[in-house]
């Protein structure tokens, strides 16, 4: 209830705010949500937030790029591959790209490594897609449903039109976060 409310008065006093702008001010007001679906009827009415621009995830050419100018500002061992991770990265935001970069770059400078190498990279995607690794040991239930549900993300990546088959690479069952 107490939510709700904070909600609601959160959504009434930006009403208020919008409402308060001139034509003539110079004001550009730019919001962004996962969700537009629930954005409230009020806010998105014509003088408010009227205006939608969609930013789709980046396309493998979007990703490679984006590997390319983080990757940049480290150095990487002659075993990278960009345009191999690009093709892996199939859903992910510049910031999980970044992400698995900046967790590579900081496991081999731990590590003493001069260079970030794949066997860095292939760690820090495992543990930004699938989580750290449990200690807890599986129960059977717990394997049928693993195996349950990493079948299903590689039967539907192969059986979708225009997947990449280089994106099944392995096949975990280990517990993850």
């Amino acid at each position: 209830y107490h939510f709700y409310n904070a909600v609601r008065m959160t959504l009434n006093q930006l009403l208020v705010e919008l409402d308060g702008f001139e034509q003539n001010e110079g004001i550009v007001v730019i919001c962004a949500t996962n969700f537009p679906q629930s954005l409230d009827k009020a806010l998105v009415r014509p003088g408010r937030l009227d205006k939608t621009i969609v930013v789709p995830l980046p396309d493998i050419n979007g990703r490679y790029e984006i590997l390319k100018m983080y990757s940049s500002k480290i150095i990487l061992s002659k075993d990278v591959d960009l345009h191999v991770l690009s093709r892996r990265t199939v859903g992910m935001t510049g910031a999980d790209l970044k992400n698995i970069l900046n967790i590579a770059a900081i496991k081999c400078s731990v590590e003493g490594k001069k260079a970030v190498d794949m066997n860095a990279i292939e760690h820090s995607f495992d543990r930004v897609v699938v989580g750290l690794q449990r200690k807890s040991p599986l129960n059977d239930e717990e394997k049928n449903i693993t195996a349950y549900h990493e079948g299903g993300h590689t039967l539907v990546n192969f059986y979708t039109n225009g997947s990449d088959p280089l994106f099944i690479f392995f096949f975990y069952f280990l517990k993850r976060s």
